[in-house]
């Protein structure tokens, strides 16, 4: 491939998957005149009686395409072991989650302990100054702070998972696609050549095989399979559900109740193994509370701040005040009332296209 002249070369680790937008970003950095390495991490390897997991023929695959791109791009190819810290930090994580009643994003640990924690250690460690990855977010330098920004394609947007990122992490992260919308990036994928160009993306999570995440918390968590009531908001049992795990907030289908009107589930009551569920105007909340809060700037606010939050990843930015309370805590009332606000998931604070920071909610009232 045709390289760029260097300007401001750096030795950059990528941490490299195998699929279209991480090899994409290397093939822009090596375009560039960069020092580049690939990185490709070892998270999960489940063993059956049976030997190899369908799971792990997937992780082979990743790690072959990984390898092929780095020798492609003619760049050194390391497979770094990080199986430990994400059994710890992200399948336990998880699992516990789900017991608690919760619906957890595994995304958001896994950037904060594992990408943007042990993968970032180890490559400055090796030498590198700093580590990109293929994620759809822009970083920016504002009178001597590092500010993390929504990406240029609204469609592709990352910044909702990587708001755990702070001055010290940003100062050594790339995300060379944020300027980027992803035709673009399937393009520059074909213009360079790349062995992945064509390959299609996977939404499941990395460690669930075949995205059957029931069979593998039955496994690992089997009381969340346990049976047990369904109440109403008058504490009438309605029906049994089939085990917690099954359900999350908002969900209306599979509830097996006979009733007037359509339910849906409102809370997840893990203590007592029940659910409580009502009509669709009640999924509405008007505030909630989230923990272990992060700011990207490191500075907590010191008094209520007119933000737009968004809930889950998929969901709309909603107008909001952020309340901060003691002990990375923070209370969040919306302008409008929000649908199924969900204990597990992410909220994340912007202002215009700068994410401030964000937790894990917690509550909703």
């Amino acid at each position: 491939m045709a390289r760029s002249p260097a300007t401001n070369a750096n030795k950059v680790a990528v941490a490299l998957s195998g699929g279209v937008d991480s090899s994409t970003a290397a093939a822009l950095l090596v375009d560039q005149g960069h020092q580049v390495m690939g990185m490709t991490m070892s998270l999960w390897r489940p063993r059956t009686t049976r030997g190899l997991t369908d799971r792990d023929c997937c992780w082979a695959s990743a790690i072959a395409a990984a390898k092929h791109v780095c020798e492609f791009l003619g760049i050194p190819f390391h497979l770094v072991d990080l199986e430990t810290s994400f059994k710890a930090h992200v399948v336990e994580y998880f699992c516990d989650s789900y017991a608690l009643g919760h619906t957890p994003n595994p995304c958001l640990p896994c950037n904060r302990h594992i990408k943007f924690g042990a993968l970032l250690r180890r490559a400055l460690e090796w030498g590198a100054d700093f580590l990109a990855t293929g994620h759809y977010a822009r970083i920016r330098l504002a009178g001597g702070e590092h500010q993390l920004l929504k990406a240029c394609d609204p469609g592709k947007d990352q910044s909702y998972v990587l708001y755990m990122l702070g001055q010290e992490e940003l100062g050594h992260v790339m995300f060379p696609l944020g300027s980027f919308t992803k035709r673009q990036v399937r393009a520059m994928a074909g213009a360079y050549g790349l062995p992945c160009a064509d390959r299609t993306e996977s939404q499941d999570a990395c460690f669930v095989p075949a995205g059957d995440y029931r069979a593998f918390l039955a496994q690992r968590r089997p009381e969340t399979q346990r049976p047990g009531p369904i109440f109403d908001l008058q504490g009438e049992q309605l029906g049994e559900h089939q085990g917690i795990a099954f359900y999350t907030i908002g969900q209306r289908r599979g509830l097996g109740v006979a009733a007037p009107h359509a339910l849906y589930v409102l809370q997840i009551d893990a203590a007592r193994n029940a659910l409580i569920v009502g009509p669709k105007a009640s999924v509405l909340r008007h505030e909630c509370w989230a923990d272990d809060v992060v700011y990207v700037s490191k500075k907590e606010p010191q008094a209520p701040l007119a933000i737009a939050a968004k809930i889950r990843y998929r969901a709309p930015e909603a107008t909001a005040t952020l309340f901060p309370e003691p002990g990375r805590r923070a209370k969040v009332v919306f302008s409008e009332p929000q649908p199924a606000i969900t204990p597990g998931q992410g909220i994340v604070f912007y202002k215009g296209s700068v994410v401030l920071g964000g937790g894990i909610i917690a509550e909703s009232g």
